[in-house]
């Protein structure tokens, strides 16, 4: 069964990095849509960085353009958000999730992905 499993939350001071993986299995995952999202308190899941199975562009919100980078290693099925220049508004629980189904968005959405890890706690403070 398909399952995904997020690591490397950490706390961190801002303006640090940080990369999250996501370990994936039961799915070949270059046939997947795959994005990383993030929930802070009181907050909405928002999607920030997805790699569609449409066109394999990445695309990002503009909250973490230019700062983040999703990529993906087909031999380790994992898919990474490597973190840059972080923020204390960048704190919140960050999901690793995916889906068979087309996704053709150029933003990533949330209801698009039906397969989610449970989460990996980042915090950016001083």
């Amino acid at each position: 069964q398909v399952q995904l499993v997020e690591s490397g939350g950490d706390l961190v001071q801002p303006g640090g990095s940080l990369r999250l993986s996501c370990a994936t299995s039961g799915f070949t995952l270059d046939a997947y849509a795959v994005g990383w999202f993030r929930q802070a308190p009181g907050k909405e899941r928002e999607g920030i960085a997805c790699i569609s199975n449409y066109d394999r562009n990445p695309k990002y919100s503009d909250s973490v353009k230019g700062r983040f980078t999703i990529s993906s290693d087909n031999a380790k099925n994992t898919v990474y958000l490597q973190m840059a220049s972080l923020k204390p508004e960048d704190t919140a629980v960050y999901f690793c999730a995916a889906t068979p189904n087309w996704v053709s968005r150029s933003y990533c959405l949330v209801y698009d992905y039906n397969y989610w890890g449970q989460g990996t706690q980042v915090t950016v403070s001083s």
